[in-house]
This record gives structure tokens, sequence and C-alpha cells, in this order.
């Protein structure tokens, strides 16, 4: 198991190399996002998170990824231009990775690595979306994730100021949701 998430160097959307550690200090919000999902439009609300708290010691950390629905079919290029034209992104995208299965990232595996259970929605929505979450992995012939992994596209982990996770949340805990706000705003306390 990794000490904490600053161990990791990967690609941005540009395919540049990119130490973590280059965050060490700062609150992370890591979200694998997808441009063809129900929750894509969350990218409004990641933006306006970031803009929020950004200058507070928040950074979001976005991992564009096709595992879930195969909702991230393109290239880095075309999810960037997307971004940045659709959703007027300015927080950071990284390179297109897997984060379940054998091809899983290191990175997302860390974070599975501290168990953290999922905050949800709760109630008749969030039941009835597992429910669909597990119809549609089944039906690809994919292997539901496991316990404490993402369950699909805009799970959000965050990250303290140490680089140790701290809390994980379903795609449906919105960005503009109070408890993701609180959670956030308790770690930059710290």
């Amino acid at each position: 198991m990794y000490k904490n998430i600053y161990d990791f160097e990967l690609k941005d959307i540009d395919g540049k190399l990119v130490k973590l550690s280059k965050f060490q200090g700062r609150v992370l919000l890591i979200v694998n996002v997808a441009s063809q999902c129900g929750f894509t439009p969350q990218y409004s609300g990641l933006q306006k998170l970031y803009e929020t708290y950004r200058d507070q010691g928040l950074s979001v950390l976005a991992f564009p990824c096709n595992d879930f629905g195969a909702q991230e079919p393109d290239a880095d290029s075309v999810v960037k231009n997307f971004c940045e034209q659709k959703y007027r992104v300015t927080f950071d995208l990284f390179s297109k990775l897997s984060i379940l299965g054998r091809e899983k990232a290191p990175l997302y595996q860390c974070l599975y690595d501290y168990n953290l259970k999922s905050q949800g929605a709760g109630g008749l929505r969030s039941t009835l979306f597992k429910l669909i979450k597990w119809f549609l992995h089944r039906k690809k012939g994919v292997l539901a994730p496991r316990e404490n992994e993402a369950e699909w596209n805009f799970h959000k982990f965050l990250v303290g100021k140490d680089g140790v996770p701290v809390a994980s949340f379903l795609s449906e805990v919105a960005p503009d949701s109070q408890t993701l706000a609180k959670t956030i705003e308790e770690e930059l306390r710290k």
C-alpha cells in the first residue's frame, strides 16, 4: 500500500508527466469523469467548486475514464477540447486511464486501499441507480466494482493536505451538495 497519493506521477491531458507531490499541502478532489454520461453536467459544478475554494487550498484533479458504459471513448485531445469549450474547465485534467479491473491505475488502487465507505444521496434514487449500475455491468459482461471502488463516472475522492484520502462520494453527490462542501471546508481548516 502506498503511503499517500504524492508518490504518484501521471500524465496530464497534454501528455506531460506531473508529480502529484506538486499538490502537497492542498486538499484534493479526485474525480473520474466522462463526456457522454448523465452526470457530465457536473463539470459545471466542479468548476464552480474549484473557483470557490481554490484560493483556500482546493485543487480538482479530473481523470477521464471509459470504464463505465463506454462513456469516454475519445482521445485526450478531444476530451480537453470538450471540457474547455463546453464547460470552461480550468482545473487539472489528466490523461484518460482505467480505474477498474486488471488495467486499474495504481493511483486508484491506492485510493481504494483506504477502504473508505462511499457517501451517497441515499433513499430511493440511490437504490434505483445502484440497480441500474448493476444491470449495466452485467449486460456488458463486466464485473461490477468491488466494495470501496468507484461505482460510476463522477465518483469523488477527497484527499487531505497530507495526501491521505479522507472521504469518498458516489456520483449522485453533486459538486454543490452541502455534504461535499462541508467535508471540503473541514479539510481546508486543518
